[in-house]
Order: C-alpha cells, then sequence, then structure tokens
C-alpha cells in the first residue's frame, strides 16, 4: 500500500555502504522543499569518499535546501572534519533537517558527537536505518541485527524505524524487493520495531505484493558509468 509518511523535524538516516541512505536523503529533500518546507541537509559522512549527499550541493542549494557537510569533503584529504557549524541546526528554523550518516558503526560515530542535542530533541527526531538485502554484510538477518545493534551503540541513538530499500538497481526485480521487506520485518521484529517501510523505484513497487507502506524514490547518485 502505498502511504504518505510523516516525518518530524529531524530525520537520521543510517545504513551500511551501499544501503541508499543518501538516495533517500537527497529524494526527501527535494521533495520536502518542493513542498515549500524549510529543509537542510547535513552530510554526516567522515567515511565514505563516495555517494556523499555533498556530491549535490549545488544542485540542493539551487532548489533552495541549506546544506552542511564535513571540511575537505569530496578533496584528497583521507579525513575530513566536522565544521563547527553543524551544530546550529538544531537551532535553524527548519521544518526539517535530514542528516546522512555514514556508514556502519564506525560512521556513525560522527553521529554520536551529537548525541545531547539529538536526546534534548528526541520528541521531534525519527533516526530510520536503510537497508539493502542485496548488498554484502546485510544479506543475512543475524548480519543486520549486528549492524544495527553497532551504530545504535556507537551513534547513541535508538533505530526508530526500518527502511527496505532492497535493489540491484536497473536488474531489480519484484521478487528481490518482497524478500528484502520478508526479511526486514523479521529484524524489526527481534529488534522490537513497530515500523517498517519500503522504498524504491515506482515502476518496481507497484508490480510488488507488500505488507508494508510503500514510497517511490529517484535514483540521483548514478555514476557516469551507469548512465
Amino acid at each position: 500500500m502505498r502511504q504518505s509518511i510523516a516525518f518530524p523535524r529531524f530525520i537520521v538516516l543510517t545504513g551500511n555502504y551501499g544501503s541508499g541512505k543518501t538516495e533517500l536523503a537527497l529524494n526527501l529533500a527535494f521533495r520536502f522543499t518542493a513542498d515549500g518546507k524549510r529543509t537542510t541537509l547535513v552530510d554526516l559522512d567522515i567515511v565514505n569518499p563516495y555517494f556523499r549527499s555533498a556530491e549535490k550541493k549545488a544542485e540542493l542549494e539551487a532548489a533552495g535546501v541549506t546544506t552542511f557537510s564535513p571540511t575537505f569533503a569530496l578533496s584528497t584529504v583521507d579525513i575530513p572534519a566536522l565544521p563547527a557549524e553543524i551544530q546550529s541546526v538544531f537551532e535553524l528554523p527548519s521544518d526539517h533537517v535530514i542528516f546522512d550518516v555514514g556508514g556502519d558503526d564506525t560512521g556513525a560515530a560522527a553521529l554520536g558527537r551529537y548525541a545531547p542535542q539529538f536526546q534534548a530533541h528526541r520528541a521531534e527526531t525519527l533516526s530510520l536505518l536503510v537497508i539493502n538485502c542485496m548488498r554484502p554484510l546485510t544479506e543475512r538477518e543475524e548480519d543486520i541485527l549486528d549492524l544495527a545493534g553497532r551504530i545504535g551503540a556507537r551513534g547513541r541513538l535508538g533505530i526508530d524505524l526500518l527502511v527496505n530499500n532492497t535493489n540491484l538497481a536497473d536488474r531489480t526485480e519484484p521478487e528481490m524487493v518482497e524478500a528484502g521487506e520478508k526479511m526486514v520485518l523479521a529484524c524489526a521484529e527481534k529488534m522490537g520495531i513497530q515500523r517498517v517501510i519500503t522504498v524504491g523505484e515506482k515502476t518496481i513497487l507497484e508490480q510488488c505484493r507488500l505488507q508494508t507502506p510503500w514510497m517511490e524514490i529517484e535514483r540521483r547518485m548514478v555514476p557516469e558509468w551507469m548512465e
């Protein structure tokens, strides 16, 4: 069932490499600002030099999205630093602030730096774990549960919602998405999480028999060699 999902002021997206969390972050940012919402996107990825939301900074800002990214992001510096200005997003008059957090527990360490701020705004914060069951390290339930535990501990923020984003880009089949949903639902039950959604390209989702609410997203981080 397709459903319009209500998002709070602060949205935290975590997930392993290739989970699609940056795709979801970008889609939400463009969607919110198109709806007239004051939107801020914070790139907290200090680990992965590829597929950062900072790559779309010019496009985001042209659309009206305020952006923050690690110092030296997209440069040759190995370890980007988090600018002090990021802390100001908790006080900015934004309708939505999206945090795109780096993969696994190492990346979640950046999130942990802002634990006091998130705790102060916990009632208006939604923490999501994005899962692609076709990617290494999240192909089995035990791997997903291990990843969720490590991210939650290092990021010092509990997970509120699981996102099934199972896909193989242009080779995605409806059966893959359905199998991913089944696995993510099983993980949610074991984690005591009540909320699960599925995201993906509309043409695929409309062919699926899903138990969870779904939301279409566009692929915005396609590398040149895939175009």
